[in-house]
């Protein structure tokens, strides 16, 4: 299988994304439902991350270490670099008790755990969510959480029902909408901030990637064998 190879319209598309929600926290009337934005993103990680961890498993060149290695290479140096800006900026114009509430937030995001925090301690539109400068960070967390985790669950089905691949993606999927939709009504904030309740939009990416990986050839050689 050949070497995942850059998709420029995938750029485009993360632009798109990113416009939305800055115009939607900016405030902009037409945006007011920019934060879909977040939506998008999930669904393009889900696809690029099993696009590269397939083709490489395939290949017989995957590794976790290097996975790991390439995600921090890619996430940490701009993680940090905003950490240390927002502590910086905190330090000199918080007052004590939301400096408290920062410090919280700066465990929590070095933890990968900030959704969680802000899923127990507010909503994601509380006026209050104006003096917590990492409140971002929980879309992070979510994927870094994805990453922890997706990569053993592949491998095992690598290794043991790689034909059920494509059939478990379509489950979660399912699954995590069925949550996400009664989460909506019952539980909105755990439902926008949690992975169990967003993991359908990293599902339908995965599937997505499996469907170019291996399905769209296996159609194309039936098509082709009925002519």
């Amino acid at each position: 299988m050949e070497r995942m190879k850059y998709r420029a319209e995938i750029d485009g598309l993360r632009a798109i994304a990113v416009i939305t929600v800055i115009m939607f926290h900016a405030g902009f009337k037409y945006f007011r439902g920019g934060y879909i934005g977040v939506d998008i993103f999930f669904v393009i990680s889900g696809y690029l991350i099993t696009t590269i961890i397939l083709s490489e498993l395939d290949r017989g060149t995957f590794s976790l270490v290097t996975f790991y290695e390439r995600r921090a290479r890619r996430i940490m140096p701009a993680l940090f670099t905003v950490l240390l800006a927002s502590f910086i900026c905190a330090w000199l114009w918080l007052v004590p008790a939301d400096m408290k509430d920062f410090s919280r937030s700066l465990i929590a995001v070095l933890s990968f755990s900030s959704n969680i925090l802000f899923r127990q301690t507010s909503g994601y539109w509380d006026t209050a969510n104006e003096l917590r400068p990492l409140l971002h960070t929980w879309s992070l967390a979510v994927e870094e959480q994805f990453y922890i985790l997706f990569p053993y669950f592949l491998v095992l089905m690598s290794l043991y029902r790689k034909r059920w691949i494509f059939g478990s993606f379509m489950i979660i999927a399912a699954i995590s909408l069925a949550a996400a939709q009664w989460g909506a009504y019952n539980e909105p904030e755990a439902a926008f901030y949690l992975l169990p309740t967003r993991a359908w939009e990293l599902a339908i990416g995965a599937g997505i990637s499996y469907y170019f990986l291996y399905r769209e050839q296996e159609l194309q050689t039936l098509l082709s064998e009925k002519d």
